[in-house]
């Protein structure tokens, strides 16, 4: 009984140690590079690098633990067996060793961990191999053969536990129950724990320094998660020919010329900079009423006392693609997420990057956990200097499925912003909200419809936020950016796909801001970076497709989104809404509105491709 259960164990143990064995040498590799860590980031390499370990070796111990069950009640001859187990783990050593070599030498020239991006290479052996100088062919193949021959040693020995006979009928079912119970332990270190966010490389990022994040990444589950969603992006939506895409493209970029210098709403240069970024807060909600209560009487009432933007909407449905382009000014993509590749995203222009430069402290909070999407990796990655989640909070408060509710999180951020104006130095602080996310899990009853229920909740902590920031020393030099990630079908007849979906709330208040206004102009999301920016005086030309809002014309001032397969584009014209699947404008309005969404469609995906 105890063979049959020391067996699965003793290979999962094994699988993490081989794997774990490997970050102490890519940092000796690369010692340049880690020489600057400390013993104690050296440590954090190897204990955060544990959680993507211990999922590749749940998926090796998958095969194990089944034949390991089948003995129990079945005989195995166990010859053949251990020959089969053998065969079995020389394939994973070599797979394994393979990729270890090849991203121990590519990591110099790519600069982030082996992905499914190395087999666009391999489609041209020779001109792959061309690359490669005769020395450092024959060193990583030494290495290459060297490891995996290590691992099967190692392994053939733990093969030796493998046990192919039955026991005795009255251990049987016992045993099975353990075995059974192995299986869901290791199905839990394959899924990555409980927790809401499934394994993805940004599970291992902990540190501001990205060699640190990268050093802790599993080169294994680096590539095999990314096999399958390399696509040629650049074909996706071919409505014209490259000359001509780029040429319509030129016309309504973001970064293009103006015909004079922008209007200046802010009192202050440098104000300090607070981004809240309001979970599925959809206008449809903003202006809901139940019995003649509002939904939100806190944002209608704070729209009077800072730039109000009334013709406002999400690029996408999804917070992971609103918080690119909120952040970073990108147009969410039709049906992948840019956040989730972490060797794209990086690449990406970003609020947090430009005021760093100007020597701003950036911090982003969230009551939840960031690996979510790749939230983290993509935050790092684009000069966010200090994330606090969930796992840094401690709160004498239980926690929702998602986290910390917005009530305990806007008064913790609501401190935090006061203690950062406090220092004297310029901050970028950022807040994403969650407790009007489904299951929309709130402590607090007003209505009985959980979606506004939950956005009230949320609602009222904002409004007291701001209440006290308001009362506090800090708010003579902030600007506070209220925006939502993405609307919400409310009522439940609104269409995924219609403006009005998508249509949200954006609203600056602050001391650093001249006067109360009402917006008119149509804008999106990816147009928050250029008007922030140009308002502060900051260079924006890396942001392609973000719009000065009120820099005077041109370009043209449109809302452009994408949905599934399709996009939508509003401006003062009209609306349309067209289905790439069909060819057809569900909704229509001018032929240089629909040109204007492909031509934005098509950009992304090509720039998409190109990143």
């Amino acid at each position: 009984m105890i063979k049959k259960i020391l067996f699965p164990l003793t290979v999962f143990a094994v699988s993490v140690c081989l794997m774990a064995v490997q970050k102490p040498l890519f940092l000796l590799r690369y010692s340049d590079l880690a020489a600057a860590c400390s013993v104690s980031e050296w440590f954090g390499v190897l204990l955060h690098g544990l959680k993507l370990d211990f999922t590749v070796a749940g998926y090796i111990t998958v095969l194990p633990l089944i034949l390991t069950l089948v003995s129990l009640w079945v005989r195995l001859p166990e010859r053949a067996a251990q020959r089969f187990l053998k065969i079995y783990f020389c394939i994973v050593s070599i797979v394994t060793a393979l990729l270890f070599a090849v991203d121990f030498e590519l990591y110099a020239h790519w600069g982030f961990r082996i992905d499914s991006s190395v087999l666009m290479y391999l489609a041209d052996p020779k001109e792959a191999m061309a690359s490669v100088d005769f020395r450092t062919g024959i060193q990583q193949t030494l290495l290459c053969i060297g490891w995996a021959a290590g691992m099967i040693f190692v392994y053939n020995r733990t093969v030796r536990l493998f046990d192919g006979e039955p026991i005795v009928r009255r251990w049987a079912v016992p045993t099975s129950l353990l075995l059974l119970l192995c299986t869901g332990l290791d199905f839990l270190a394959i899924r990555g724990g409980t927790g809401a966010s499934v394994a993805n490389v940004s599970k291992v990022y902990f540190s501001t320094n990205p060699f640190l994040n990268h050093a802790a990444t599993n080169p294994v589950f680096s590539f095999l998660s990314s096999l399958g969603k390399r696509e040629d992006f650049a074909a996706e939506y071919l409505f014209f020919d490259e000359t001509e895409r780029a040429e319509r493209f030129d016309a309504i970029r973001g970064n293009g010329p103006q015909s004079g210098p922008t209007e200046q709403l802010l009192c202050k240069q440098r104000p300090n900079i607070v981004i809240v970024i309001l979970e599925s807060f959809a206008r449809t909600i903003m202006g809901a009423e139940v019995d003649g209560k509002p939904v939100m009487p806190h944002l209608n009432r704070l729209k009077n006392e800072g730039l109000w933007f009334e013709n406002f909407f999400a690029n996408s449905f999804r917070t992971d693609r609103g918080e690119v382009a909120i952040l970073s000014g990108f147009p969410a993509q039709t049906n992948v997420s840019i956040m989730k590749m972490p060797g794209k995203s990086r690449n990406l222009p970003s609020i947090a990057r430009s005021l760093g430069r100007a020597g701003y402290d950036t911090h982003f909070y969230y009551g939840g956990d960031l690996n979510f999407t790749d939230q983290s990796s993509y935050m790092y990655a684009t000069g966010w200097q200090q994330l606090v989640w969930q796992k840094d909070l401690s709160f004498d408060r239980p926690t929702s499925k998602w986290g910390y509710d917005d009530e305990v999180m806007c008064d913790y951020f609501a401190d935090e912003v006061i203690a950062l104006s406090a220092t004297g130095k310029p901050f970028l602080a950022g807040l994403l909200t969650l407790s009007s996310h489904p299951p929309f899990d709130v402590p607090y009853r007003k209505f009985d419809h959980p979606m506004l229920n939950a956005a009230a909740f949320t609602d009222e902590q904002i409004g007291r936020m701001i209440d006290r920031l308001k009362a506090s020393p800090a708010w003579e030099d902030l600007v506070v950016v209220l925006v939502a990630d993405h609307g919400y079908p409310y009522p439940s007849t609104l269409l995924y796909n219609e403006p009005l979906r998508h249509r949200i709330p954006m609203l600056w208040l602050g001391g650093g801001l001249c006067a109360p206004r009402e917006v008119a102009t149509y804008a999106s999301q990816i147009d928050l970076a250029a008007t922030l920016l140009a308002q502060m005086g900051l260079p924006h030309d890396d942001f392609d497709y973000s719009k000065d809002i009120f820099a005077p014309a041109p370009p043209r001032k449109f809302a452009y989104y994408a949905f599934d397969d399709g996009f939508g584009v509003v401006d003062e014209t009209g609306a349309v809404v067209f289905d790439c699947v069909t060819g057809q404008e569900l909704q229509s309005a001018t032929p240089e509105l629909t040109d204007i969404g492909r031509t934005m469609l098509q950009t992304t995906y090509h720039d998409l491709s190109e990143r």
